[in-house]
């Protein structure tokens, strides 16, 4: 018997599917994955379609105060960051599908880390531990990346490597999902502003990749009882 496991399927881009390169290749993936594992989970949040609120005084006021400390209204105010944590807390696989905007990630998919980026929830804070006083609660997660930029060569050693801020503020934040840095799979189509062959070959090679990737992953998982 195999093991069932949970996918959280995260879009972050603001085009609909028919204009979001991103879009597509989650669905793709999502579509890979269920065909050969039925039996899983999948938890959809559509972040371009309904963006998470900024976090505010209110809302770091809540997080930082004891739960048995906190107030009704403090309580009111952090339970879609709760319902959010519970998602990636209850996922195997997170499966994100991040247009580079500005050389970066989405304000929504940063609205998305910010509420779930919380003491007691998803790491903890502890001064004895010294200079490294974070510590992750959550682990053992998969983080697929599936983004596409209107340039290119933003890969390390790259022409734009040094433009590029949303891998690294993904692996820096990656900690909060329970994904370690080498669990990280990034595909990303490129050259979408050029609509040259390299465009064409760009996006072929990313559709491939995820199948690819989602047929590892798959084969990965299957653990026998």
């Amino acid at each position: 018997m195999t093991t069932a496991q949970t996918l959280l399927h995260i879009d972050a881009s603001a085009q609909l599917e028919a204009r979001s390169h991103t879009r597509k290749l989650t669905r793709s993936f999502i579509e890979r994955w269920t065909c050969q594992r039925p039996q899983d989970c999948i938890i959809r949040r559509d972040l371009g379609r309904s963006p998470i609120p900024a976090i505010d005084e209110d809302w770091i006021a809540a997080a930082f105060t004891a739960p048995e400390d906190r107030t009704p209204a403090m309580t009111e105010r952090l339970a879609l960051s709760d319902e959010l944590v519970d998602e990636v807390a209850a996922s195997d696989i997170i499966v994100m599908g991040v247009p580079m905007y500005n050389y970066g990630v989405p304000a929504a998919l940063k609205g998305w880390i910010d509420q779930i980026a919380r003491i007691g929830r998803t790491f903890s804070f502890d001064l004895k531990r010294g200079d490294v006083p974070i510590e992750p609660i959550l682990s053992g997660k998969t983080l697929a990346v599936l983004s596409a930029r209107g340039e290119f060569g933003f890969e390390f050693g790259g022409m734009r490597a040094h433009m590029n801020t949303l891998d690294p503020a993904l692996a820096a934040c990656a900690h909060y999902f329970g994904v370690a840095r080498e669990d990280i799979h990034t595909i990303a189509i490129e050259y979408q502003e050029f609509k040259d062959e390299r465009y064409e070959s760009s996006v072929a090679r990313a559709e491939a990749a995820v199948l690819d990737l989602v047929d590892d992953l798959a084969a990965s998982s299957r653990n026998v009882i």
